[in-house]
This record gives structure tokens, C-alpha cells and sequence, in this order.
């Protein structure tokens, strides 16, 4: 049986995630075609050798071009269920054989438990788009769900600014590090893994009280100040699935040592 390898990747969304991401998937070899909402982004993509595209899916526009790859990978974050609708209806119509959807583990109440991908999700904006890829029959999707994302540029010290109080002292941390966001993508297009879901979240669930000391430690800034909350709110984000799935290993697994 010939095994197709697919090499041209369209990515709706080239900001903090979606353009590292690009210059990732350039370097393995890989087309890449990259979207943005800026005019003034356009040449900043096409300098990294991404083929760039101006895309709200908002706008009522057609969008044959920027789809006529194999892959697709959505990182933008609107929440516009009437938009992603329209967009998947000219996704239908494309050559888009494989989507990953970046979603988060906001999908989940706070339940005082540990959370997996077998948790119900909430009736949110996010969770009817993702189950609008989920249903599709038309090409294969995976979503991933994000813990809290930081790195390059993105520092949990400089979060809460000016003497703003941090809730929840004791609750529980659920983040994720972009480079392994990065790479679990990577392992889903290699180990072609589709018609999933994934939560993504480092194994490490430091308290809020001593993840930000440390955080803000780290960037020299003054101790953080946590409102006195006595009823103890959280959930744990469990990755085991993506672990054992993709065999993957956390680049960032001990949260105090950003």
C-alpha cells in the first residue's frame, strides 16, 4: 500500500503560536502557507519564506487558495460560531484532508478534580466549534486542547501588574510551554494521528501561590499579592492520553524552572 506524505500545510492564524510554528514545519521541509488578520504582518511572513494570506473568516470572502494544501492547522482564537460555519463549508469544498484545531482546557468547569479528555465539557462557544470539526465527515480532525500558554515573550511574572491580586493561592497551575506545543503538533502530523482529542498541559501542578512567587521572583519584579479566598476552587489538567498516544515526553515539565 503506497503511504501519500503530506508536505503542504496551511496555517489560519500566524501569531504567537501559528508563525513559530510555520518556521518549524519550513525547516522539516514542509509548504507552508500562513494567514493574519494585518496587512502589516504580510511582509513579515513572506520574509520567513511563509506564503501569506490576509484572512478574517469573518468577512464574507472565499478562501480556495489559502486551503489548497493537505493540512490544515487553526490557531486563531475567535469564537465565531456563525464564522468557522461559512469556513467550513469552503473547507468541504477543498483539498483540506486533515485539520488540527487548537482549542483549550477552558472547555472544562472548575470541578475540584482531575480532568481528562473524558470530562464533559461545558456548553461554550468553543466546545459547539469544536464539535463542528468533530462531526465533519468530510476530512479527518484533532483537536488540541491547551493549558495556560507561555514562553517567548509570554512570562507568567508579568501577568499580574500593579499590585493586581492573583485568586485562588492554592489552587492548582495548568500550563503548557510553547516549544512543546510546537512539537505535539510536529508528533501529531508525523505519527498521523487524527480523529482525536488531546489535552496538553505539563505534568507539573505547582500551587498558584508558589508558581507566581517564583515566576515573578525569576524577572526580579516584588511579590505578587493572592486575595484571601477560603473555599478552595481548581481542576488538574491530565495528559496521560496525548503521553501514551504520541509516546511524548515534556519538554518543560517543572514549572518552577521557567
Amino acid at each position: 500500500m503506497k503511504i501519500v506524505v503530506m508536505k503542504n500545510v496551511s496555517i489560519l492564524g500566524c501569531g504567537w503560536l501559528g508563525k513559530p510554528m510555520a518556521v518549524s514545519l519550513l525547516s522539516e521541509g514542509f509548504s507552508v502557507k500562513g494567514s493574519t488578520t494585518s496587512d502589516i504582518k504580510i511582509q513579515e511572513l513572506e520574509a520567513l519564506d511563509i506564503e501569506a494570506y490576509l484572512i478574517d473568516i469573518t468577512e464574507f470572502e472565499e478562501f480556495d487558495l489559502f486551503l489548497a494544501s493537505d493540512i490544515l492547522l487553526i490557531a486563531i482564537t475567535s469564537k465565531d460560531i456563525d464564522a468557522y460555519e461559512r469556513f467550513i463549508q469552503q473547507l468541504e469544498l477543498s483539498s483540506i484532508q486533515k485539520v488540527i484545531f487548537i482549542s483549550s482546557t477552558s472547555v472544562y468547569s472548575v470541578s475540584n478534580s482531575v480532568v481528562s479528555e473524558e470530562t464533559k465539557t461545558m456548553n461554550t462557544p468553543l466546545s459547539e466549534i469544536e464539535s463542528l470539526f468533530r462531526e465533519n465527515t468530510y476530512f479527518e480532525t484533532t483537536i488540541i486542547r491547551f493549558a495556560g500558554l507561555f514562553g517567548s515573550g509570554r512570562h507568567p511574572g508579568s501577568w499580574f501588574k500593579n499590585g493586581k491580586t492573583i485568586p485562588q493561592p492554592n489552587g492548582f497551575v495548568n500550563m503548557i510551554h510553547q516549544e512543546d506545543c510546537i512539537e505535539i503538533i510536529h508528533e501529531i502530523i508525523d505519527q498521523n494521528c487524527w480523529n482525536t482529542t488531546f489535552n496538553a498541559c505539563s505534568n507539573d501542578h505547582p500551587t498558584r501561590k508558589e508558581f507566581y512567587i517564583n515566576a515573578r521572583k525569576s524577572l526580579n519584579f516584588d511579590s505578587p499579592v493572592f486575595e484571601e479566598n477560603p473555599q478552595l476552587r481548581y481542576k488538574i489538567i491530565s495528559s496521560k492520553k496525548l503521553q501514551k498516544s504520541l509516546g511524548y515526553q515534556f519538554i518543560h515539565d517543572n514549572l518552577l524552572e521557567i
